[in-house]
């Protein structure tokens, strides 16, 4: 089923004080765990961006229903973020230290995210490549967490650039009729897509307004 992209207009509205009171302490928590670790795939997104993306689609309905996952959680602070905003927020990682960080983050905020240790790519997924950071050989965490792509209505990642043409074909193949992918490519770039049953529209690429969002 073909992917069709969407236009985002993510609102310039304050950040609420719970969200910048949350970002400080991650910001913090993760300039820590970077001195004292050494997990070099870990890079994470503008995490204000990201929320101004996820609030438009939580005001939108955008999304075919509230279940929300991030692909490659890094810190846990995207599926986190999505709590806040009433998602029922999942997270994917392949770096026990920082499923393990992402759990403490969540748990001392009181935010209901659940992250599972392992991969994205569901058990038998075929690769036309080698891949920097992104693995084949963990375990599929989807088993772990009881859902498989199909059920979420929005699915987050922001890949390697080497990852991104693999990365939209396992959602494009995986993912329910009507779901949203939204990757982050760094900087103000996003992309939001929608699946489809029909025929394919022309890909472009949506950007946020210039303004001050895996993360890995």
């Amino acid at each position: 089923m073909p992917l069709i992209d969407l236009e985002s207009s993510p609102s310039d509205a304050p950040l609420p004080a719970d969200v910048r009171t949350f970002l400080r302490e991650a910001a913090r928590r993760i300039r820590k765990f970077q001195r004292g670790a050494h997990v070099p795939g870990f890079v994470p997104s503008d995490f204000e961006r990201v929320y101004g993306v996820l609030r438009e689609l939580a005001a939108t309905n955008l999304g075919p229903g509230r279940l929300f996952c991030e692909w490659g959680s890094g810190f846990g602070v995207i599926a986190c973020l999505a709590a806040m905003l009433d998602f029922d927020a999942f997270g994917i990682e392949v770096e026990g230290e920082l499923v393990d960080a992402a759990r403490r983050l969540a748990e001392d905020f009181g935010l209901p995210v659940e992250f599972a240790h392992g991969s994205f790519l569901p058990q038998g997924t075929p690769t036309d490549g080698e891949y920097v950071w992104l693995t084949v050989d963990a375990a599929d965490a989807h088993e772990e967490l009881g859902l498989g792509a199909e059920d979420f209505g929005v699915i987050f990642v922001y890949p390697w650039p080497d990852e991104e043409g693999l990365t939209q074909r396992i959602f494009e193949k995986h993912a329910a009729p009507g779901a949203v992918l939204v990757t982050y490519h760094g900087g103000e770039d996003f992309t939001l897509r929608r699946k489809l049953r029909n025929s394919a529209a022309g890909r472009k690429r949506a950007r946020t307004p210039r303004r001050s969002a895996m993360g890995r």
